[in-house]
């Protein structure tokens, strides 16, 4: 197959590799004229003959998958980012019935519900109230990245990212170190 091709490499690598060579001698010795072999371009300036320019064929993307035809800069067709997705969704959900993700679980929320009961609500200043969470924290929270909000609250990241975007309300709990987070006054 390549031999068959041959012709045609030499034409689009030939005047690039003498275009290097070129480059790299006039830059050790000064202005020094490389010979020309491949592409003759000595010959022809001698001449005045210019060389025919070398037409590139644009190459159709093709998906790494099943090599159908799709966008430039994408990899994989919808089709197959849809199989791919379903397969990860698939062993994904089997992974988290495993009884080692069980038992995670179940020990991070028997230590959430612990916190829960040890708390009390005279633990927050009267200051922060669910009213105040939701004008003064959450608006502070936007600039919060959610690793920092992870790390604060000590809970996942997808729940740290639903805090942030307002669409959960955590335990009054929380509140307070939302609010140092994001460096709120509690006088106000």
């Amino acid at each position: 197959m390549l031999s068959e091709t041959a012709p045609t490499w030499a034409k689009l690598v030939a005047p690039w590799g003498e275009f290097v060579a070129q480059t790299l001698s006039s830059g050790i010795c000064g202005k020094q004229v490389i010979a020309t072999r491949l592409t003759q371009r000595n010959k022809r300036e001698v001449h005045n003959a210019v060389m025919p320019p070398v037409n590139l064929p644009r190459p159709d993307h093709a998906c790494g998958s099943c090599g159908a035809k799709i966008a430039h800069g994408k990899k994989i067709c919808q089709k197959c980012w849809t199989l791919d997705t379903v397969k990860e969704f698939e062993m994904g959900r089997k992974l988290a019935q495993q009884p080692g993700a069980i038992a995670k679980r179940s020990e991070t929320m028997l230590q959430h519900r612990k916190e829960i009961s040890r708390w009390k609500s005279s633990d927050l200043p009267a200051c922060i109230t669910r009213e105040f969470y939701v004008r003064q924290i959450l608006r502070a929270l936007a600039s919060v990245t959610k690793s920092r909000i992870r790390e604060a609250l000590g809970v996942s990241e997808p729940y740290a990212a639903h805090i942030r975007e307002g669409k959960r309300i955590p335990h009054p709990r929380h509140w307070k170190g939302l609010a140092h987070l994001v460096d709120l006054s509690m006088t106000r």
